[in-house]
C-alpha cells in the first residue's frame, strides 16, 4: 500500500531523502487540470495501482488531458489518478532480494529507449554501459534504504530516471518483475530460490551472500522485447508508457555491439547491412532524427521520407527521394511498404491515436508486410551504433526466415 498510495509513498521517500517526480494524486478532472498546468507540460498520467501501465500516457495539453479523462479513466475519490512532471531522461531498473536484514543487489539494467517507454517494451541491458559509477552507488544506495524502510522480505524492484545527472526513483514494486528470469540467467544467481529461502526465515549472509551489488559479469547481456503486433490487428505498434510486449529474447556477448545484435535477431528483426529506411518524424523530432539518419546515409542506406522530412534531410545535404504521404495519391508510402522497397520505416508523428491517421496506417502497414518499424528514436540509433560498430563485410550474415 505504501509503494502505491502516493501520499504515503511521498512521505517515505521524503524520510529517506530521496528525489522522485514531482507529482500529484488527483481526484477530479477540474484538479487533473489545475494540477497539470502547475507541474507544466507534458506530465505522466496514470490511475492508482494498474500492473503493465495499463493507461498510462503521456500528455502534451489541457485538450489531451481532458481527453484521457474521458476516455481512459473514471475518475472518483474511490479512483485517484496520478499526474507527475515528465522528465525526459534516461530510465534504469534494479531487482533486490531482503531478508529483512541485508539487500543483494543482483544488477543494475539500462534501458535503451528514454524515458516515457514501459520498462516491458524498453531494450535493456546489463551490465549498464553508460552509467558512471557515482550514478550505479546512487542507485545501490536507494535500493538499500528503500528496501529496509519497505520492511521487504523477498524481492523488490525499483524503477529508476536519471535526469540533468541526478537519479529520481519513479516507482518501487514489492513483487517480482518480469527482469528476474533474465537477471538471474546473467548473473547466475538464483533469485526466485534466494528470495523464496528469505521469506522462509533464512538469511542470505548464511547463504553465502552479502549486501550491496553484485559483482558485473565480463559478458554482455541485452533483454529485447518481442511483440505480436502482426496477429493483434488493431493495436497501434507504437512504444508508449502502456506495455505492449508478448515476450522477450537475449543475446549475450563480451562486445554490447554483437549482444544487441543477437537479441534484435532473436526477436524477430531482419536487419540487412545495407538497403532503404523511409523515414516520416514529427517536427520535434526533426534535428534528432537528422543526425541518425546522417549516419545510416554514410553506411550506405538509401532514405526515403516524406515532404516535410525529406526537406530538412535536403537541407542538410543528404540525397533523399521524396514520397507521397496517403493523402497525395499514388505510389505513396505505403505503396513502398508492399512492393518491398523499404527495410526499416522510422515513424514518430504527432500525437492522434486514431485507426483513421497516417501514422497508424503506416505503422500497421510495416508490421503487416513484415518490415521493422521503430517509434522511438534511441531504437533507432542503438540500430546505427551497433551497424557502425560490427563489421559485416568481412563475414556473411545470419538470414532470418520471415
Amino acid at each position: 500500500d505504501a509503494a502505491e498510495d502516493r501520499k504515503k509513498f511521498e512521505a517515505l521517500l521524503r524520510k529517506l531523502n530521496i528525489a522522485q517526480p514531482e507529482g500529484k494524486t488527483v481526484i477530479s478532472v477540474g484538479e487533473a487540470v489545475e494540477t497539470a498546468q502547475g507541474l507544466g507540460y507534458p506530465v505522466l498520467v496514470r490511475p492508482s495501482y494498474v500492473l503493465g501501465g495499463r493507461a498510462m500516457e503521456i500528455v502534451y495539453s489541457d485538450e489531451e488531458l481532458l481527453m484521457y479523462m474521458e476516455q481512459a479513466v473514471k475518475i472518483n475519490p474511490e479512483h485517484p489518478v496520478l499526474i507527475d512532471r515528465y522528465m525526459l531522461g534516461k530510465e534504469a531498473e534494479v531487482d533486490a532480494i531482503c531478508d529483512g536484514d541485508t539487500v543483494l543487489i543482483p544488477g543494475i539494467m539500462e534501458h535503451v529507449e528514454r524515458a516515457g517507454v514501459h520498462s516491458g517494451d524498453s531494450i535493456a541491458v546489463y551490465p549498464p554501459q553508460s552509467l558512471s559509477d557515482r550514478l550505479k552507488q546512487q542507485m545501490v544506495d536507494i535500493t538499500i534504504k528503500i528496501a529496509k524502510e519497505f520492511k521487504v522480505i523477498g524481492l523488490v524492484n525499483i524503477q529508476f530516471v536519471i535526469y540533468q545527472d541526478e537519479v529520481y526513483v519513479i516507482e518501487v514494486n514489492p513483487r517480482s518483475s518480469r527482469t528476474v528470469p533474465f537477471l538471474s540467467k546473467v548473473t547466475n544467481i538464483p533469485m526466485a530460490n534466494l528470495a523464496t529461502k528469505a521469506i522462509l526465515g533464512e538469511k542470505l549472509v548464511d547463504l553465502g551472500y552479502s549486501e550491496g551489488l553484485w559483482p558485473e559479469d565480463d559478458f554482455v547481456s541485452v533483454k529485447v522485447p518481442v511483440f505480436s503486433f502482426a496477429k493483434l490487428r488493431r493495436v497501434d505498434p507504437t512504444l508508449t508508457p502502456e506495455m505492449k510486449s508478448t515476450g522477450e529474447v537475449m543475446g549475450r556477448d563480451q562486445q554490447y555491439a554483437k549482444a544487441l545484435y543477437k537479441g534484435l535477431i532473436g526477436a524477430g528483426m531482419r536487419i540487412p547491412p545495407t538497403g532503404a529506411i523511409i523515414a516520416t518524424v514529427a517536427d520535434k523530432d526533426k534535428p534528432e532524427a537528422l543526425e541518425i539518419l546522417r549516419g545510416f546515409y554514410d553506411l550506405g542506406y538509401n532514405i526515403i521520407a516524406t515532404g516535410g522530412t525529406a526537406a530538412s534531410l535536403k537541407a542538410a545535404g543528404l540525397r533523399v527521394k521524396t514520397v507521397n504521404k496517403l493523402s497525395e495519391g499514388s505510389p505513396n508510402i505505403l505503396d513502398l511498404i508492399r512492393d518491398g522497397q523499404a527495410h526499416f520505416v522510422v515513424n514518430t508523428l504527432t500525437k492522434g491515436k486514431t485507426p483513421e491517421r497516417d501514422g497508424f496506417r503506416i505503422r500497421r502497414e510495416a508490421v503487416e508486410n513484415g518490415v521493422v518499424c521503430m517509434t522511438s528514436l534511441d531504437t533507432v540509433r542503438a540500430l546505427l551504433n551497433m551497424l557502425e560498430t560490427i563489421n559485416f563485410s568481412s563475414r556473411p550474415m545470419p538470414v532470418l526466415q520471415k
